[in-house]
């Protein structure tokens, strides 16, 4: 069984990066300190497009929990529709009921909405209240696959439960681990879950090409750099690449 590679790509640049380096397929977002927003519908045209590789879109219209309201749920709809109209392979979505149950009703009629394009539930997975029980319902649901670090800070740190999860999951759905995922240990994660998909953002930090700076006026929070972007690093995607080939 041949594994695959999902970059997250938090910027156009960071797609590009992950086209380079031989990811199989990116996860398309924004805002990644906010821990991923929905791109714009330019960078979606972009990605499939000129970019040319299997672009999965991000549907979150806010950061925090994964509660929305009946506007946010508006949003996610039109977002969906904007996405599959760009072309997009597929889309990243995931809801839960307050209770921290998977709120099966409203994502139902996402799910017929949005195929014939590929779904992964995303992380929203890592803060339900039992992912036993969530994983059935996401199976019912018609989902192709969960994007999860196995409830825990990293995949590393998840790899028993995602064991566990791959297998319950067997082949009615693909557990993809992500969450801290390097070259240096896909291998022993491998070997723990036997997974066959691997999410990472693989980036690194880059200096600005900025010549002139004014270091008088920030854009993000106070002491933040603005003159380094961190985005995908293709050299780090092919090493991540190669090693996924390896196993």
């Amino acid at each position: 069984m041949s594994v695959k590679i999902e970059i997250c790509a938090g910027s156009i640049e960071s797609a590009i990066a992950a086209k380079k380096g031989g990811a199989d397929r990116i996860e398309l977002c924004s805002a990644l300190s906010e821990g991923g927003l929905t791109p714009s519908q330019a960078m979606i045209e972009y990605s499939v497009n000129q970019v040319k590789i299997d672009t999965y879109v991000l549907i979150r219209p806010r950061n925090g929990d994964f509660y929305y309201s009946r506007a946010e749920y508006e949003l996610i709809k039109s977002d969906i529709f904007a996405a599959k109209l760009r072309g997009a392979a597929g889309v990243v979505i995931g809801m839960l009921n307050s209770d921290g149950t998977i709120d099966s009703c409203r994502l139902k009629e996402l799910v017929e909405m949005a195929r014939p394009m590929g779904l992964t539930f995303h992380r929203a997975f890592d803060v339900c209240n039992d992912p036993f029980i969530a994983l059935e319902e996401i199976i019912k649901l018609g989902f192709d696959r969960i994007l999860t670090s196995g409830h825990a800070l990293n995949a590393m740190a998840g790899s028993a439960l995602l064991a566990d999860l791959v297998k319950q999951a067997g082949d009615r759905i693909i557990i993809m681990p992500g969450g801290g995922i390097t070259a240096a240990n896909l291998k022993e994660l491998h070997r723990i879950t036997g997974a066959s998909e691997f999410h990472t953002s693989a980036s690194g930090m880059f200096p600005s090409k900025m010549h002139y700076r004014n270091p008088a006026v920030s854009m993000g929070g106070a002491g933040e750099d603005e003159y380094s972007i961190k985005q995908t690093d293709p050299d780090l995607v092919r090493e991540v690449c190669w090693m996924a080939r390896e196993l």
